[in-house]
């Protein structure tokens, strides 16, 4: 019989540190700066390979880690350069539900960088898109597009005619939520152990391999997926059957617990951050749904995963939310939520001081740290570097603060204004 006992502790380097610190609550020796953990607080493609040119570094394709988003892999040399302070920890397999492996060059907008050798596209003859197959099968329908002279892919919808709300089964949403198999395990192992090096804290991304997200999701991983597919069908389905919502949520949960269970038998408390869910429930002026309606049909289910996860681990759980979220953040605390991201303070209620004022010492802020929709990518590096020190100086009192920028660092953001954010948090950490 194998041993999968976990192994000892690693040591906690200073980089690691801060981020245990600030995630506790505790004021750390430096803000701690995350780019690259996760599919949320990451930097495409495009620009990581024009940041790999800035700083000297080793010619070399730059990975597609996250095809749905084209995320570009942030490597080590690259993390020092920038100043990073968390590893990343994806599952192997992708949002379109092949494994990233088996690298090898794709030509994208004239750029070269390295893709899944499951990565599989054709182009459509009508639109000049660029077309992307589940588990990397042209013999399916395509379940992603990508625009001509796009940067990113978007979901295309393949839910079979319309909803009859009267006769639903809830097994035909939770075709992807299954126990891991030992080679997965393996898998999961031998990757907390490469992250796991003590350097830096490690932020496990899983929700395309143990953990499902509890949300709407289109199934572009799947080959024919059954089921409310489509987003306007999905929040009718949450008025029109919420017993439906509530098996569905209950088995993703259960089947999430079961596996995180498992890795933890192999991993130990090798994971510093999970990443829970993506969901989003703030738009830029209001919200998706009502507290009220939040509190009855997600939070018990938040509250089961995240009793979970805190009773059995020393985890701390994260969880994504764009827009106007504020509203929610006392019922996320309830529920055990840790970290929110990715404080989109340019929408409605979400001030930074106040923010800060109300939830220091009770929810971390993870992002925040410049607004990706209107300063990065349209302002002067100097109103960059304003707004990155006063999000500093506001987010980072008491601790409880981890820099990201406002969601992903999108393509053509200037070169000039990426780096005068990174070097405004080198300057407010008094480093050069």
């Amino acid at each position: 019989m194998t041993n999968h006992k976990p192994a000892g502790p690693k040591p906690i380097g200073p980089r690691r540190q801060r981020v245990l610190d600030a995630i506790s609550h505790r004021t750390p020796d430096q803000v701690p700066v995350d780019f690259g953990g996760s599919a949320v607080t990451g930097i495409h493609v495009s620009v990581v390979a024009a940041l790999r040119d800035y700083y000297g570094l080793e010619k070399r394709l730059v990975k597609v880690c996250e095809p749905y988003q084209m995320l570009g892999l942030i490597e080590p040399d690259l993390q020092d350069a920038i100043g990073i302070d968390v590893s990343p920890l994806f599952g192997r397999t992708t949002m379109f539900g092949f494994d990233n492996h088996n690298w090898r060059p794709w030509l994208f907008n004239g750029l070269e960088v390295l893709v899944s050798g499951d990565f599989r596209t054709t182009l459509d003859p009508d639109t000049g898109s660029t077309l992307i197959f589940p588990k990397g099968d042209t013999s399916l329908r395509p379940s992603g597009r990508m625009p001509k002279d796009g940067y990113f892919f978007d979901a295309i919808i393949r839910q079979k005619g319309e909803i009859d709300y009267d006769h639903l089964d809830a097994e035909d949403n939770l075709e992807s939520y299954k126990p891991l198999t030992e080679a997965q395990l393996d898998a999961i192992a031998a990757d907390v152990a490469a992250a796991n090096t003590g350097e830096r804290a490690v932020f496990a991304s899983l929700v395309n391999t143990a953990l499902g997200d509890i949300a709407f999701v289109p199934g572009i991983d799947l080959a024919e997926p059954r089921g409310v597919r489509d987003v306007a069908d999905w929040y009718v389905l949450t008025k029109a059957r919420p017993d439906i919502v509530h098996q569905i949520y209950d088995r993703q949960v259960a089947a999430g617990i079961e596996n995180l269970a498992r890795i933890h038998a192999r991993v130990g408390d090798a994971i510093d951050v999970l990443f829970i869910c993506g969901t989003d429930f703030g738009t830029q002026t209001s919200s998706f749904c009502s507290v009220k309606t939040f509190d009855s049909l997600w939070k018990p289910h938040y509250t089961d995963l995240c009793r979970w996860i805190h009773d059995n681990t020393t985890w701390k759980t994260f969880k994504h939310s764009c827009g106007a979220s504020e509203r929610f953040f006392e019922s996320m605390i309830a529920a055990g939520i840790d970290i929110i991201n990715p404080v989109q303070c340019s929408a409605v209620g979400m001030d930074p001081q106040m923010l800060k004022n109300k939830y220091k010492g009770r929810l971390v802020f993870w992002g925040g740290g410049v607004d990706t929709q209107e300063t990065l990518p349209f302002g002067t590096p100097e109103a960059v570097r304003q707004q990155v020190l006063e999000r500093c100086e506001i987010f980072s009192q008491g601790g409880g603060f981890v820099f990201n920028a406002i969601h992903n660092v999108q393509a053509m953001t200037p070169l000039e204004n990426v780096v005068a954010m990174f070097d405004a948090v080198k300057t407010f950490n008094g480093r050069t």
